[in-house]
């Protein structure tokens, strides 16, 4: 018997890695993907992905998305009650389940964050990614052909302008010794376009590179 599962979609190469170490595995079933969306901007939080982007990865790889939907500046608290309506939303629309899997590989403090929003809202946290070696990672993510760009850089452990660079060995070069391979530190954030798991490739282009709160350099990807 498989599972059910939801997974914490990010919409960047740590969410897609963790999709395909889920569906490795006979024991689960993804059936849906949970996003959290700052409404103001209309895009991901943090990885700064538009919406319309973020649905066509879903229908890429032929799963339901269900959006926790912010404002800037949300509390925890705020942040609790918007995943939790989400969770109910998306097991109401597929069976129900109590499984939520995240891509998170080894920040301790994040782990913990995760298990206790876990026992607050009564489920149980998944991290399939966890303990492996982020050099390995991201390699494998290169040549199992997944494509992604950086779509947010912290300026303040990574040049701005590595924003709106694809993901690939060339990248990986050019990172200085302290960035972590996969950006685990918070280096660097990612949408994920094309590769096995996607049903068809996103077409998209690089728009407007921003700087915001004078740390967060973001390049907009756009369907053209």
């Amino acid at each position: 018997m498989h599972t059910p599962v939801l997974l914490a979609w990010s919409g960047g190469k740590d969410s897609i890695l963790a999709l395909a170490a889920l569906r490795r595995d006979p024991s689960y079933r993804v059936v849906g993907l949970l996003t959290t969306v700052t409404s103001e901007f209309d895009r991901v939080s943090m990885h700064g992905i538009r919406r319309a982007i973020l649905h066509d990865q879903a229908t890429a790889l032929d799963l339901p998305v269900f959006e926790a939907r912010l404002t800037p500046g949300a509390s925890n608290a705020d942040y609790d009650a918007a995943w939790a309506q989400a969770i109910q939303t998306a097991w109401d629309a597929v069976g129900g389940g109590h499984h939520i899997a995240y891509g998170d590989l080894f920040l301790a403090d994040i782990r913990q964050f995760r298990e206790d929003q876990a026992r607050r809202l009564s489920y149980t946290p998944l991290f399939p990614l966890w303990g492996e070696d982020t050099t390995r990672l991201a390699g494998h993510f290169i040549d199992a052909g997944y494509e992604a760009y950086l779509t947010c850089v912290d300026t303040t452990q990574l040049a701005g302008d590595f924003a709106g660079r694809r993901f690939d060995r060339s990248l990986l070069a050019d990172f200085p010794s302290s960035v972590d391979p996969c950006g685990e530190r918070g280096e660097f954030h990612t949408c994920v376009v094309g590769g096995p798991l996607f049903r068809n490739s996103i077409a998209v282009q690089h728009g407007e590179t921003v700087l915001r709160d004078a740390r967060f350099a973001y390049c907009d990807l756009i369907k053209p």
